[in-house]
């Protein structure tokens, strides 16, 4: 049977919170089969435990934010990108503050840190969650499904009217099949428009955000000196962000997504109607040699 994974051994690495401007001490160690992932906020008498799941997701507004008893963790969602894409099932993510650090704004940083703390297959079987029929919601002209598919594929299309953006290509699709992740999506950076990030400062927000995590877009062009990682860096950052969205539901997902316009929030009503829905997954361990093409290491993975 696939086997679930954590890390080897614990890491540690300090940066700064995307909204908060604040310095974050992270700290991810291993954690027992079946825990699933679960952040502790050591900055609190309690020791505050929050489980990464869809259901304890409190705000969508500019990150996914998740919370229990009132402890929130803020912009969850790059971290938990790299772990699906590094096939972690079980992790104990520590942190002295609120917020997830924005690191290069991109997944590229935890993909590192995890990578080099290793590896460890646990001795129980990995659970998948498995589509068994399409699930869809729609807000005005967004929209967010999963559909029955044995492997894990990801379509997503953008709209946003800047020449920039247009240049780059607004839709991608990756069947991780065929693509890994660390190539393909886990360098893609979060990106913004200038004028939003003012009236964010404004608000007390994006106190963190700089060239150094974001791609900046005035009415015209780029600002920063750095060039595109990817050719379409823009949409693939969106791809990036789904998938640490969707890894939310607890599982690996063996299904097809597919994307117009969507965010956190349209992400997080897909998970949760998926969920009030128990006749739309089942919940699935697999052999290695019957294992989705995706997941499988015989052939070009996602996690590998």
């Amino acid at each position: 049977m696939m086997k679930q994974r954590t890390i080897a051994t614990p890491i540690k690495t300090v940066g700064i919170g995307l909204h908060s401007g604040r310095k974050v001490t992270l700290s991810i160690k291993p954690a027992p089969v079946n825990s699933g992932i679960l952040f502790v906020r050591v900055d609190t008498p309690e020791q505050s435990v929050v489980p990464a799941t869809a259901l304890a997701v409190c705000d969508t507004r500019l990150a996914s934010v998740i919370q229990k008893d009132g402890v929130r963790i803020s912009t969850v969602e790059h971290l938990l990108s790299a772990c699906a894409g590094l096939g972690l099932d079980n992790l104990l993510i520590e942190l002295d503050g609120e917020e997830v650090p924005i690191m290069d704004g991109s997944a590229a940083s935890f993909l590192f840190l995890m990578e080099s703390a290793g590896i460890a297959e646990q001795d129980a079987a990995r659970q998948f969650l498995v589509i068994k029929k399409p699930i869809e919601v729609r807000e005005g002209d967004k929209l967010a499904r999963l559909e029955p598919f044995f492997g894990y594929k990801l379509d997503f299309t953008i709209d946003f009217k800047h020449p920039a953006v247009d240049k780059t290509g607004q839709r991608f699709v990756v069947d991780f099949a065929e693509h890994a992740y660390r190539s393909e999506i886990g360098r893609a950076r979060t990106f913004g428009f200038a004028h939003e990030v003012e009236a964010l400062r404004e608000m007390g927000l994006a106190r963190g955000g700089s060239l150094d995590n974001a791609i900046v877009l005035d009415e015209h062009r780029i600002l920063n000196n750095e060039e595109l990682r990817y050719e379409d860096e823009f949409v693939r950052h969106k791809i990036l962000d789904a998938i640490g969205d969707l890894y939310l539901v607890g599982h690996p997902i063996v299904g097809s997504y597919v994307a117009e316009k969507s965010g956190h929030a349209l992400n997080n009503a897909l998970l949760r109607k998926l969920l009030d829905d128990p006749s739309s997954y089942e919940i699935s361990s697999f052999p290695e040699n019957k294992a989705p093409a995706a997941y499988s290491k015989e052939s070009q993975p996602l996690f590998f």
